[in-house]
């Protein structure tokens, strides 16, 4: 069968079972649209930017475990989308970019609308293809599926000329694919893993530490077992929040920067981290000095060899999926005739137990101002614990890892390691079409929302109830807090003094608005949108305390145990 271009990647697609493409149509690709506009089996959301097209892209795929696919065209389309595939690149979700391109003919002549796809997106792609023969088409595009979702996930990108898309050949679609020099690891080493047993059972004062990996291998549940099965305390990382249930007596809470008393003291003072699925960076160990100040031993189980002993030395490396490297361990553990030392399990959760005592999330919420913590944890009672929760970058974001409690993977759809301003609304989006049934809320700030608002007309277009949460303390919080703790108060384009009425700006782009200012409201005001207006998007907008600092905080080159708490001040 002679097919063109445009049509071998619709077909492509439906092999894949796409869903859904999110993009923006342009000429490069208008063949390929005009294909998309002749079948029913996949369906085209069309944002208000290439933007905002990656970034829901992105959450279909991190809220659902199903590919998420986007597509933009040539030139300007491509550098708006880059900011979204370098996110989802820090963050290793997979997925998959279309990009048109001008003709062969004119590729390197300066065309309209050309830029070099590749050369740009190179830093930020897990890999990328320039398609130069229609006869490559279906099988790049299998190889893109393949890379995505194996391996260290990632974006993968496949630009293809506008000639390409009209070129015709035989089409047949792989029913699978083989690299040669592309074979990730899968099983653990069995030596390895039997001395992550025996350091596993000599620990006095051990820690698991997970992180994002354990989500994205869908590991969860291996995890649970892992920690129940030795009693050993477990902190997340902020992408690794909700691979382990934070309502679990077991769990210490987020680490890093922002993180708990209890789990950095933990951190810092183990005399073993099983790191499963997690990368040490900087914001989780803060000082790389100061965390190799303590002796201690390191089991560093992950799919990426290049992650481990990147920046910690580790003792015990294990290259391999985290479920089946957890599920091993496991079996041996349970077979093993020794078990961890009882008498120092007590003493070491006895020097936890001290630690969360400081109750170091605390807060105070008054009659006449409202607490942006207060928000979050009403949020979480009203939700039961159950919504999907996307978020911007900024305080906001901290306050919704550190109040709401995940106790379910894939309900925490955030940007960790780029930290994108703009992904919170284009995120719900994504969500909300991945899990129609779900109850989805985006908590924002005034800052980050107006970066991809034009996306409340997509939300429009499609009937996407979501609820905005909009923590609105009239600053940049973030870029606020830093100049209050470590330049002098001097607020340098901080301070945000020409905001526009969201509530008309929401009912303008025919949603709900709301304004919220005093603390008596917030409760009843939360209940209506989740009930009244069960099926609207609804735009909240929470006037809260200017002054609200995210406590307890890491600072910039400090250790772990030497964090700002709230009390100190």
């Amino acid at each position: 069968m002679q097919l063109t271009g445009a049509e071998i990647v619709i077909r492509c697609l439906q092999e894949e079972n796409v869903d859904y493409v999110f993009g923006y149509p342009g000429g490069s690709v208008l063949y390929i649209y005009d294909e998309l506009f002749k079948q029913d089996k996949i369906k085209h959301v069309l944002v208000r930017h290439e933007q905002a097209a990656v970034h829901a892209a992105d959450a279909y795929s991190r809220s659902s475990n199903k590919m998420g696919v986007c597509m933009v065209t040539s030139g300007p389309g491509v550098t708006n989308a880059v900011t979204g595939i370098a996110t989802a690149y820090m963050d290793s979700i997979p997925m998959v970019v279309l990009t048109g391109q001008v003709p062969t003919h004119y590729i390197g002549e300066d065309a309209f609308q050309e830029c070099d796809t590749v050369g740009i997106t190179r830093p930020c792609v897990k890999h990328n293809f320039l398609v130069k023969d229609v006869r490559d088409l279906a099988v790049t595009l299998k190889k893109a599926f393949y890379l995505a979702k194996t391996g260290r996930p990632g974006p993968v990108l496949v630009d293809i000329p506008k000639d390409i898309t009209t070129h015709k050949c035989a089409f047949e679609y792989p029913k699978s694919i083989e690299m040669r020099s592309y074979n990730p690891v899968v099983k653990g080493h069995p030596g390895q893993i039997k001395k992550a047993v025996q350091l596993i059972l000599d620990a006095k004062r051990p820690l698991i530490y997970a992180g994002g990996g354990v989500i994205l291998s869908n590991s969860s549940s291996g995890l649970i077992k892992l920690a129940h099965l030795l009693g050993f305390p477990v902190t997340n990382t902020l992408m690794g929040l909700g691979g382990y249930p934070s309502t679990d007596g077991q769990f210490l809470g987020m680490l890093g920067m922002h993180g708990t008393y209890e789990a950095n003291m933990a951190m810092q003072t183990a005399d073993l981290i099983v790191a499963v699925g997690a990368r040490f960076d900087d914001r989780v160990i803060g000082n790389q000095v100061h965390f190799a100040s303590v002796p201690r031993k390191i089991i560093h189980i992950d799919i990426d060899p290049s992650s481990i002993s990147k920046r910690v030395k580790v003792e015990v490396p294990i290259v391999g999926d985290v479920g089946e490297v957890l599920e091993e361990l496991c079996k041996q553990l349970s077979a093993h005739k020794d078990k961890p030392e009882p008498k120092a399990l007590a003493a070491w959760w006895k020097d936890i137990d001290a630690w969360r005592s400081k109750k170091s999330l605390k807060y105070k919420q008054g009659k006449e101002i409202i607490m942006p913590q207060y928000v979050v944890e009403k949020l979480y009672e009203i939700t039961g614990g159950d919504a999907f929760i996307t978020s911007d970058v900024g305080q906001h974001q901290m306050w919704a890892a550190q109040y709401y409690k995940f106790d379910k993977p894939r309900r925490w759809i955030n940007s960790g390691g780029l930290g994108t301003m703009g992904v919170g609304l284009p995120y719900a989006m994504g969500v909300k079409l991945a899990n129609p049934k779900a109850t989805v809320a985006c908590i924002t700030g005034e800052g980050s929302i107006q970066m991809n608002i034009q996306e409340l007309s997509t939300a429009k277009q499609f009937r996407l109830p979501i609820k905005i949460i909009n923590l609105n303390n009239r600053y940049l919080g973030m870029v606020r807090q830093w100049q209050e703790m470590f330049h002098g108060n001097r607020y340098a384009e901080s301070y945000v003094d020409a905001l526009p009425d969201f509530v008309k700006l929401a009912e303008a782009y025919g949603h709900v608005g709301m304004k919220i200012e005093r603390p008596a409201d917030v409760e009843p005001a939360l209940r209506e949108a989740f009930t009244k207006h069960k099926n609207d998007l609804v735009f909240m907008d929470f006037m809260t305390d200017q002054t609200a600092n995210v406590y307890p905080m890491v600072a910039a080159g400090k250790g772990l145990s030497e964090m700002i708490l709230a009390e100190d001040l």
